[in-house]
């Protein structure tokens, strides 16, 4: 039976986010809020945590889970090949609504999807999240719906999704935006933006002018 926190509650939010530890620890699924739209979440490093995630979710491995982090120091364990311009976008938008996707560490134990040796990384702004994230570090997390419906940007609409295949939800109340993260490809010599979202290609270049946009 999935247990739900009202993150709005001080005593509620408290045992929601060590419940919702505790269960990433036990590889279990978490719904929990973030600056874009709410999402669902497992231990990045338990594969079989990641695989109830895709099924959760009705997703295939060809369309990998993104990973999110609580602090960009995390990235220093997980990417290689970071460029001086992927750094000057983190520095610029975490937290926040960007994705990287770098190549990651050929050393980690993870199984992510088919990744092709890459992976998808973000710091949400959003401090349930970062909460989370901090206490127990990176997780797999897409967003809370089923494939092909929208996603949610509340914890009633990600529930009656996901059901009990989720063991807990942490409800931080409506998202900002149903407008998801922008996506930017940082794993040759010039960064590309794969997918427009809540930051526009302007925003990006200001920070790297050499930007390109995938057709």
């Amino acid at each position: 039976m999935a247990r739900r926190y009202d993150c709005g509650d001080a005593t509620d939010r408290k045992t929601g986010l060590r419940e919702a530890a505790s269960a990433v620890r036990r590889g279990e699924l978490v719904v929990l809020p973030t600056d874009t739209v709410y999402g669902i979440g497992a231990d990045a490093f338990n594969a079989e945590a990641v695989g109830d995630l895709l099924e959760a979710k009705g997703r295939g491995r060809n369309m990998p889970s993104p990973v999110l982090v609580g602090s960009p120091n995390t990235l220093h364990g997980l990417v290689t090949d970071f460029s001086e311009m992927a750094w000057e976008l983190v520095d610029a938008f975490w937290p926040g609504a960007l994705t990287l996707v770098a190549r990651h560490q050929p050393s980690l134990t993870w199984d992510l999807g088919e990744t092709r040796g890459t992976v998808a990384v973000r710091m949400p702004l959003h401090p349930v999240a970062i909460e989370l994230l901090t206490d127990v570090g990176p997780m797999a997390v897409s967003s809370a719906n089923l494939s092909g419906h929208p996603s949610p940007q509340d914890c009633d609409a990600a529930q009656d999704m996901l059901g009990d295949s989720v063991s807990v939800y942490l409800d931080g109340g409506p998202t900002p935006a149903a407008v998801p993260s922008s996506i930017v490809d940082v794993t040759g010599k010039v960064p590309v933006l794969l997918r427009a979202g809540a930051l526009t290609a302007e925003q990006l270049r200001e920070v790297v002018p050499d930007l390109e946009v995938a057709n």
